[in-house]
């Protein structure tokens, strides 16, 4: 099977904006995103974005990009269109890296498109068990419920996905930002109007569970911090330098 690694990317985040150029270790947040997703070696990388400037950048680090449309709503709407720009009929998955989780381990990456392959699903995503309950309260942190305890084998099915969790539940984690789409599904998906829930959370992925696409969920090894807030990329340029040492 052929997977598509495809990194939506835009220069207009409203709580840090530019945020895909900061750089870390002399090297943009985006560009870092697509060397994990090249490392991983699971299939063609491009990034896909409407500014230019995010071009320049990733064709100068050595990765390939596209330049879409400004108008999109989320990210795997702009994914669906640098798809069908690319116009390969041989593609089977089409996974969507989310552009601020430059810390997303290179295995888990695998091993969700291992489990796309293996077990044939619609759509698969990562979470990873929550160690500190304040996320919990944390609204920038979204979780996943699943209607399985998760492990290193099982791939069950989710029952939501919220931001806030009021009340104790079972089998919540914390999700992560990729999903792997079948080909057809991704088109199916971008064809269905925004949910309800999805507008009230600003959660895409509950347009797929409002339209009846299961969402699969592999438990990841590593819990990333993706870059939403400045406090997150400090956060993150720490941990990148410290590595680096």
């Amino acid at each position: 099977m052929k997977t598509l690694v495809i990194i939506p990317s835009r220069l207009s985040a409203t709580r840090l904006p530019g945020k895909p150029l900061l750089k870390i270790n002399g090297l943009s947040i985006i560009s870092h995103v697509l060397k994990k997703a090249e490392k991983a070696n699971i299939g063609e990388v491009l990034v896909a974005t409407e500014d230019q400037e995010i071009i320049d950048d990733v064709k100068q680090n050595g990765g390939q990009a596209i330049l879409t449309k400004n108008k999109h709503k989320t990210g795997t709407d702009r994914i669906h269109e640098a798809l069908k720009k690319i116009n390969d009929s041989d593609i089977d998955l089409v996974m969507n890296l989310q552009g601020d989780e430059p810390l997303m381990n290179v295995e888990d990456i695998r091993n969700l498109n291992d489990q796309m392959i293996k077990n044939s699903r619609q759509l698969g995503t990562l979470a990873a068990k929550i160690l500190d309950k304040k996320i919990h309260q944390n609204q920038n942190v979204v979780k996943v419920e699943t209607k399985e305890k998760l492990n290193s084998l099982n791939f069950p099915e989710a029952n939501s996905f919220i931001r806030q969790i009021t009340v104790q539940k079972e089998n919540i984690y914390h999700h992560l930002g990729i999903y792997c789409y079948q080909k057809d599904t991704l088109k199916d998906f971008i064809s269905f109007n925004q949910s309800p829930r999805e507008v009230e959370n600003k959660l895409e992925q509950l347009r797929a569970l409002d339209n009846n696409i299961n969402i699969n969920v592999a438990l990841a090894k590593t819990s990333p911090i993706g870059v939403d807030t400045e406090e997150d990329f400090v956060a993150i340029k720490k941990i990148m330098e410290y590595k680096a040492l």
